[in-house]
């Protein structure tokens, strides 16, 4: 699918992007909020540049990134001439369950366990009270995606022909600009480039184990199939996001809202959320950290993906994506 004009527009001057000309390879892109392209590798001297590689010298590329925004000399090319691949390729993602409160309280209803017959009022109230205690003992929850279940933010999903639950899940995702490792919450969001549009996928049915209930959760199996993290259109600097506190998330299945959520549901902030990771792994340029859905996924709703669907995700101040669901057989 082909961005529309709306999906062009985003906070702040300028924002990155990787595109490809019809014929062409993938390159890494400004693009401003009008719409217009300046390809960095002539405008930065590197003709094997990728987004990645400008995030690799976040620090010394910036301000000449700024620069490019106020200088007429670089071509500018319209954007509706290319086509938008996922913004980066991450070397790791970083995934967060369970924090947004009312998300969590909602699955902790719908993924009722054999033989729990307690009212819905009782099992809302206990994943209530889950939700204060961890917050209280400061406990976020990380796992690991794949870099290979990402795809571009207008391209087909295809949904597995055994994943048998599909579900969305908008998320605000954070983009690592300088290593880090063991940072305090404070110096957390100094090592964050940007931010962009993730869409984490999950097939419900496979999220637990129940041949091994000891174990738990599968993620691998559940998260991580080809396409299943819809990313992007754009990294937009963390500059020009002034609150992520107080970002819209905003997911439509076939034009019908689904996901209406302010990031101010989190129970960890992007700086926990990135200062918790950074504890135990040591973070890359252009990794993602993903912060968690808010309430209305699919399972709230009783309706799961399915061949055919369209999603319309969107944040405040990021841009939006539109990505339609394939059958496996169907395709």
């Amino acid at each position: 699918m082909k961005p529309e004009a709306a999906s062009a527009l985003f906070a702040g001057p300028f924002a990155l992007a990787t595109l490809s000309a019809p014929e062409g390879n993938a390159f890494p892109a400004l693009v401003t909020p009008d719409a217009q392209v300046i390809d960095l590798r002539p405008a930065l001297g590197d003709a094997d540049l990728t987004v990645r590689g400008v995030l690799d010298d976040w620090d010394a590329v910036l301000p000449r990134l700024t620069a490019l925004t106020e200088d007429g000399t670089p071509r500018r090319e319209p954007l509706a001439e290319f086509r938008v691949h996922a913004p980066v390729e991450p070397r790791q993602v970083f995934q967060s369950g369970a924090n947004y409160r009312q998300h969590v309280i909602d699955l902790h209803v719908a993924h009722r366990a054999p033989g729990d017959d307690r009212p819905e009022e009782e099992r809302r109230a206990e994943a209530a009270e889950i939700m204060d205690r961890r917050a209280a003992e400061d406990l976020p929850y990380v796992f690991i995606g794949l870099p290979s279940a990402i795809t571009g933010p207008y391209d087909d999903v295809v949904l597995p022909s055994w994943a048998e639950k599909p579900d969305w899940e908008l998320e605000l995702a954070a983009v690592i600009g300088r290593p880090a490792h063991r940072l305090s919450v404070g110096e957390a969001l100094d090592h964050v480039a940007g931010y962009t549009i993730a869409n984490d996928l999950t097939d419900r049915a496979t999220v637990f184990r129940r041949d091994m209930p000891q174990i738990g959760t599968d993620w691998l199996r559940s998260k991580n199939a080809p396409g299943f993290t819809p990313l992007g259109p754009w990294i937009v600097p963390a500059a020009s996001i002034t609150d992520t506190d107080d970002l819209r998330l905003t997911l439509r299945l076939n034009g019908e809202t689904m996901q209406d959520e302010s990031t101010e549901d989190m129970i960890f902030d992007v700086a926990r959320m990135v200062s918790y990771a950074s504890q135990t792994a040591r973070l890359l340029p252009g990794d993602l950290v993903l912060t968690g859905s808010p309430a209305g996924n699919g399972m709230h709703w009783g309706r799961l993906l399915r061949d055919g669907d369209v999603m319309d995700a969107s944040i405040t101040g990021l841009g939006a994506q539109r990505t339609r669901c394939v059958a496996e057989a169907a395709r």
